[in-house]
């Protein structure tokens, strides 16, 4: 009896929480209380009515409004600083230890020849084939030879700094210590001083006429670029390039335009913005000596009208030896050479052509390459050239 009246009390407990908790359902809302009604969206900032927006509802019902994702930022072009190069003053003297490594092997062979105890003519035909074999040239070569022939005979005994003095004193005359090297980049009043840079493709013309304007910058003048080099695509970029890394400007055109046409625009401009040198690379085809002259001979016509050419640069790879002698000796008819220089001289130990390429073309050598950095190029020193020959 006591179970059932029990089972009977839970019962009635339970209906209770029933009859309890829908009353609380189906409660009627009271006179304060009012039912939540949705925000409106507020409206677009200018910003945001850029792009579309979108609509979203929160977990209370209440509808907002998405602004759209932000437009994406676009990196900053980062303009490398303008490079400030070494002035050329004393270049080719930093650069002697590079230029010894690729030409001791002439100097040593020599002093060693010239230090034996007997000079007979076994011995001086060794000294003529070294001689030779460096590209001196047959006709310096003998003409060394024969004064060296003579020297010795009134020294009779030679010691070791005496064959030295003796040999640096015969290079340093067939090399042309007495030469004028000088630039011509010199300033005429309000007109720039004209460059123009001359030689067969592939001997590093335009890197050479790039790296001539670092050597200027660095000597503090304002320089303009102008690529009248117009056959070659990459021509005008890589002068540009060059000209951009220490701020100088390139003229430039189409690629096949007439390249008196850019070298006329180059120098007027250059007179325009009163700059100090105006640089002009040109095309280096040889299939005919004719088209070069014709070519080469109105670039030159035309810069004339704007101003003077000061310097016609020729530019020679050393390692070609011979066979650029042969190259320089068409763009010396051309043109009026006045100048030479020698690229990639420390990649080879026939540093001779300095000697032949001046006897044959009748003008110095005024720049080297002495390697692939952007301030290998040098102005040409005669004694610190014959002392690299020498070794220390």
């Amino acid at each position: 009896m006591t179970d059932y009246l029990g089972i009977i009390a839970i019962a009635v407990v339970v209906a209770l929480l029933a009859v309890g908790g829908l009353f609380l359902l189906f409660r009627p809302k009271g006179k304060g209380e009012r039912p939540v009604e949705p925000r409106e969206a507020p409206p677009l900032s200018d910003d945001t009515q850029a792009g579309p927006a979108r609509l979203a509802e929160d977990e209370g019902g209440v509808t907002t409004t998405v602004p759209p994702p932000a437009a994406p930022v676009e990196p900053a072009v980062v303009v490398p600083p303008v490079e400030v190069p070494p002035p050329s003053a004393g270049r080719m003297v930093r650069l002697r230890a590079r230029l010894a490594r690729s030409q001791t092997t002439l100097g040593k062979s020599l002093l060693e020849l010239l230090s034996r105890d007997r000079l007979d003519d076994e011995v001086w035909d060794e000294i003529e084939d070294t001689l030779i074999t460096a590209d001196v040239g047959v006709g310096p070569t003998r003409a060394m030879v024969e004064e060296l022939r003579t020297k010795v005979k009134v020294l009779g005994s030679r010691t070791p700094d005496e064959v030295r003095g003796l040999l640096r004193e015969q290079l340093l005359t067939l090399v042309g210590s007495d030469l004028d090297r000088t630039l011509r980049v010199a300033a005429h009043g309000e007109r720039p001083a004209v460059v123009l840079v001359v030689g067969v493709n592939g001997t590093g013309k335009t890197t050479t006429t790039g790296k001539l304007a670092r050597v200027l910058v660095g000597d503090g003048k304002q320089v303009l670029l102008g690529a009248a080099d117009t056959f070659r695509a990459a021509a005008a970029d890589q002068l540009q390039t060059w000209g951009e890394r220490v701020g100088a400007e390139t003229v430039r055109k189409d690629e096949g335009a007439d390249p008196a046409s850019v070298a006329f625009d180059a120098v007027a401009k250059g007179i325009d913005d009163k700059v100090d040198v105006v640089i002009v690379d040109t095309a280096g085809r040889l299939h005919t000596k004719t088209g070069l002259m014709d070519e080469l001979g109105k670039v030159k016509r035309v810069i004339e009208k704007r101003a003077t050419v000061d310097e016609v640069l020729l530019v020679l790879d050393a390692t070609t030896g011979q066979n650029g002698l042969r190259q320089a000796q068409v763009f010396a008819e051309v043109v009026d050479v006045t100048g030479i220089a020698l690229t990639k001289l420390d990649g080879t130990a026939k540093g001779g052509i300095v000697i032949s390429v001046q006897r044959e073309l009748g003008v110095p050598v005024k720049l080297v390459g002495l390697g692939e950095g952007a301030d290998d190029l040098a102005p040409f020193d005669a004694e610190v050239f014959v002392d690299a020959i020498l070794g220390d």
